[in-house]
């Protein structure tokens, strides 16, 4: 075990790693960018999938008049009877789960169970390791007391684990449907316009943006089947408000509700709806690139001054040098 840790502790050998893990990393970049369109494909097939069975289930249930529960998602599996059997949904109950497991594009029960089921695990994972390696493997010179409160650190860390995978996969995906989102809204306002039902024309924007957004395409793609099967066309609209969290697509759906409520124009909702997404667009990038400089100052001081100062002052210092020689 000391022999293992002193390999592992060794620089040679840890800078050997980061590279390797920096290598890896970029292999599954450059294939996940590779195979994004079969990616695409395959939720969209997916959710036509699931349209499809929520068609022939609903017609079952017209035929055989069956309760409505059999158009819902089961879950069976493993994670769902450890979490019934330990009551973790009460245990480690989190009122907002659903709907920010929604927004990092995760929906049914399953999802749910596997959230609280990790929830329960990751502590003890990530503090057994922890409290493994800081009193048996490599301790660093520490006392107990901050030995201990490294693991207990540890612990409370695989608890939030969890919740943070699932902002940052929300953030992630918001950030994919808000960049292709005024598009969208272009090529809708078009179909709109070109006398196609709402329906056709989010399914057809639907399947001309997933070159630009995946996640979008597939939120269209429910939306046209949420509109299909909801008992109130409202709903639909206000499920996609709820799994963007986003204030620009709150505002869209907000404006299509109104318009079907009222008998207003959708057309000019639409037009007056993209440009303000347009313009919701351009302010975040002025922002960041605002922000720009401020965040570049401390690459330039640490990477780009002493590279500059070698080019201009190494040639004096070397001359002087030779003078003095």
């Amino acid at each position: 075990m000391t022999a293992l840790a002193a390999f592992i502790m060794d620089p040679a050998n840890l800078i050997a790693i980061a590279v390797g893990v920096m290598v890896f990393i970029a292999l599954i970049t450059l294939s996940r960018s590779m195979t994004s369109g079969n990616s695409l494909d395959k939720r969209l097939k997916a959710v036509a999938t699931r349209r499809d069975e929520l068609r022939r289930q609903s017609r079952q249930h017209l035929a055989k008049d069956n309760t409505i529960s059999g158009l819902r998602h089961t879950d069976d599996g493993l994670h769902k009877t450890i979490v019934e059997k330990l009551n973790l949904k009460t245990l480690l109950e989190d009122p907002k789960v659903v709907d920010n497991l929604a927004m990092a594009g995760y929906r049914g029960p399953k999802p749910v169970s596997t959230f609280y089921f990790f929830r329960m695990m990751m502590p003890f994972v990530l503090g057994g390791l922890a409290a493994l390696y800081i009193f048996f493997i490599n301790d660093f010179g520490l006392k107990l007391n901050l030995k201990i409160l490294i693991a207990v650190g540890a612990f409370v860390a695989g608890y939030y684990a969890p919740n943070i995978y699932i902002s940052n996969q929300a953030q992630k995906r918001r950030e994919s449907i808000v960049a292709a989102f005024p598009d969208a809204l272009d090529l809708l306002l078009i179909c709109v316009e070109a006398g196609m039902s709402i329906e056709a024309a989010i399914h057809k924007v639907s399947q001309e943006i997933g070159s630009s957004s995946i996640e979008l395409a597939e939120e269209l793609s429910l939306l046209v089947a949420e509109l299909s099967y909801l008992p109130e066309r409202r709903m639909a609209y206000e499920g996609l408000a709820r799994r963007t969290n986003h204030p620009g697509i709150k505002a869209v759906c907000t404006a299509m509700i109104q318009a079907e409520k009222y008998g207003t124009p959708l057309a000019t909702a639409l037009r007056v709806m993209a440009k303000e997404n347009r313009e919701l667009r351009l302010s975040a990038a002025e922002k960041k690139a605002a922000a720009l400089p401020a965040q570049l100052t401390v690459p330039m001081i640490v990477f780009f001054l002493p590279v500059l100062f070698v080019v201009i002052l190494g040639p004096v210092i070397l001359k002087v040098m030779d003078i003095q020689k």
